[in-house]
């Protein structure tokens, strides 16, 4: 008898243990992978976004509706872990503008992470990412009045604009998937 409560006590652990293994693999969309080698199992965590970030490609994005200034909107991304979004290419552009259209049933002039304000006419992302990518209207960017921070969704086209960075706009943040 006293064997096989043992027995039954064991399996009763065993399987409470892998139950809370599961649970502590789950990530935030509630994903878990379960890879099988042999007689071992590994669990393996997917890739996703905090609550409230959409996935596009391989990054987390964050539209963020409150007006403020291209330095207030990357302090604000910065405080989140995160920076002012970087294109990599029109695919990804085109989906970060479907995010903001899902979020504000319009197409709202948004900051983006780029500035040429160290340097004129040398654009960079503040994340980092290379400026290989650009979505200029055309005639831009002009540096109008010392116009040095860009703008998406300009115009009939939906294109950048360089605009003062003092303006108060919406943004998006991006960072890494963890």
């Amino acid at each position: 008898m006293k064997t096989l409560i043992l027995s039954a006590l064991l399996c009763a652990v065993i399987t409470l243990t892998r139950a809370a293994a599961l649970s502590d693999a789950k990530d935030e969309g509630g994903e878990v992978a379960i890879i099988q080698e042999g007689e071992h199992h590994i669990l393996e965590r997917s890739t996703s976004c905090p609550r409230g970030w959409t996935k596009i490609s391989d990054r987390c994005f964050l539209f963020v509706p409150r007006t403020m200034t291209w330095a207030q909107a990357e302090r604000n991304c910065l405080s989140l872990g995160a920076h002012l979004a970087s294109v990599r290419r029109a695919e990804e552009y085109h989906q970060i503008q479907r995010l903001i259209a899902d979020k504000t049933h319009g197409n709202p002039q948004t900051w983006l992470g780029a500035s040429d304000g160290a340097e004129e006419g040398f654009w960079f992302w503040s994340d980092g990412t290379p400026f290989t990518f650009s979505y200029w209207c055309k005639g831009e960017p002009n540096n109008v009045r010392g116009q040095h921070c860009l703008q998406m969704n300009d115009g009939g086209n939906k294109c950048w604009d360089d605009m003062q960075c003092h303006s108060h706009l919406p943004s998006v943040c991006v960072k890494k998937t963890s």
